[in-house]
């Protein structure tokens, strides 16, 4: 088949499973739950992982490059052999005696990969396909984006979780995992070597323009009216749920003595991973559905709220230590619903901001900044887990909220932004 004519459905929900998996290995819960079962504290855990949303937080600066040097199709390829490369490198230092530097560094670099995949994959889509055509895929991209964190956050651990009670090893167990994981990557970059359009436009940018675009962008953006309450929302709205998405996996995994919940890897990979994400992407397409009603200014107050309030849920379950597995999911997908709903109005908020001349590095400063509000408190939250207790805890990340709320109410919004047109 002609590589120009290659139908959209052949690589769009491949190319977005692809762009998920290691984000969800590296940036969110997987790493996190592995270094958990391996025996490193929360303040660790929390601190070490933290460290890996790092090339999301400075993916701006390096977007330019990834325009002068090959093409986007070259990038994608690349990085989806590196990505694999360093999956199978994590599963053959895990079981070594030096598998926590190793396997923090081979991650760093897994992350580094995931980030620059992020930015190829994005401008090779406007590429490739027609505005028609964006338009048709965004909603299966996006869907299959959503599988992928199905797969990575609880098939995958899941898998994990019967390896350990099979083998009574945990190292090993991972190390499978891991190796999957590496299988079904290197798999998803041969597939794409062949399956990839190669469009006609999707060439290097000779000379000095894109650093250019990149100077006066970042001027731009920097100028804007507003903008340092517009930073300040992007970094403190989600305070709260930075250190709450830390410390909920390892809450759930400790035993009901250390003050957790004692759930085993499997059921932490189905109730967070599985539950958790689906609930998060319905509450995340009703927050579409709601603000393309109402737009952004009407609905982003309620939004803040619905992510924000469901946080006392942790406290709830911190006091009681309830026995019943179901009532556990049923929480967990109740605050990921929420979050998901929430979210919506935050990335709409970002979206608004970014619009202009110089939309999509807007877009990639605003990522950058969100990545950031994220990293930092994610730092730290072990550290604050291990003075305060998890029931004082869980407080402290409700009260950590209300800045987020605030904020919200005092954003310059137009009333028209998102509301679909009658």
């Amino acid at each position: 088949m002609n590589h120009q004519k290659r139908s959209p459905w052949a690589w769009v929900p491949s190319l977005y499973f692809a762009e998920g998996i290691p984000y969800v290995i590296a940036a969110t819960t997987f790493a996190l739950i592995m270094y958990k079962r391996l025996g490193m504290s929360n303040a660790d855990a929390a601190l070490y992982t933290s460290w890996l949303y790092l090339p999301w937080v400075i993916k701006p600066f390096w977007s330019p490059f990834v325009d002068i040097m090959k093409t986007k199709r070259w990038w994608i390829i690349a990085m989806q052999f590196l990505i694999g490369a360093g999956l199978a490198g994590v599963a053959f230092c895990i079981p070594t005696d030096f598998w926590l530097q190793s396997t923090l560094a081979i991650l760093w670099l897994v992350a580094f990969g995931s980030a620059t995949h992020d930015i190829s994959a994005d401008g090779f889509y406007m590429l490739a396909l027609n505005d028609n055509q964006q338009s048709l895929f965004v909603g299966i991209r996006s869907t299959f984006y959503r599988i992928s964190m199905i797969v990575g956050q609880g098939a995958l651990v899941m898998l994990a979780g019967y390896l350990e009670e099979k083998t009574n090893n945990i190292p090993i167990s991972w190390s499978i995992t891991f190796l999957t994981s590496a299988g079904i990557f290197l798999a998803l970059a041969v597939y794409h070597f062949f399956v990839l359009p190669k469009p006609n436009n999707d060439q290097s940018v000779q000379g000095k323009e894109p650093i250019k675009s990149f100077f006066s962008s970042f001027g731009s953006f920097f100028s804007q009216k507003g903008i340092l309450l517009s930073l300040a929302f992007i970094l403190l709205f989600r305070l709260g749920e930075a250190q709450l998405t830390k410390i909920a996996t390892p809450f759930l995994l400790d035993s009901l003595e250390a003050g957790g919940l004692g759930l085993s890897t499997k059921e932490i990979g189905f109730a967070y991973g599985t539950v958790g994400v689906i609930a998060l992407t319905l509450g995340g397409i009703l927050g579409g559905i709601v603000a393309a009603k109402g737009g952004l200014r009407k609905w982003i107050l309620p939004m803040a709220l619905a992510m924000n309030v469901p946080n006392l849920l942790y406290v709830f379950l911190s006091y009681t230590q309830p026995e019943s597995y179901g009532l556990i999911c049923t929480f967990v997908a109740i605050e990921q619903f929420g979050y998901g709903f929430g979210y919506t109005a935050f990335m709409l908020y970002l979206i608004y901001i970014s619009r202009g001349e110089y939309s999509t590095s807007h877009y990639a400063i605003c990522t950058g900044f969100m990545a950031l509000g994220m990293m930092l408190p994610g730092m730290v939250a072990g550290w604050i887990e291990k003075q305060l207790g998890y029931n004082n805890f869980f407080i402290w990340v409700c009260i950590c909220t209300i800045p987020g709320i605030v904020l919200a109410t005092m954003l310059k919004i137009d009333p028209s932004f998102g509301k679909k047109e009658e």
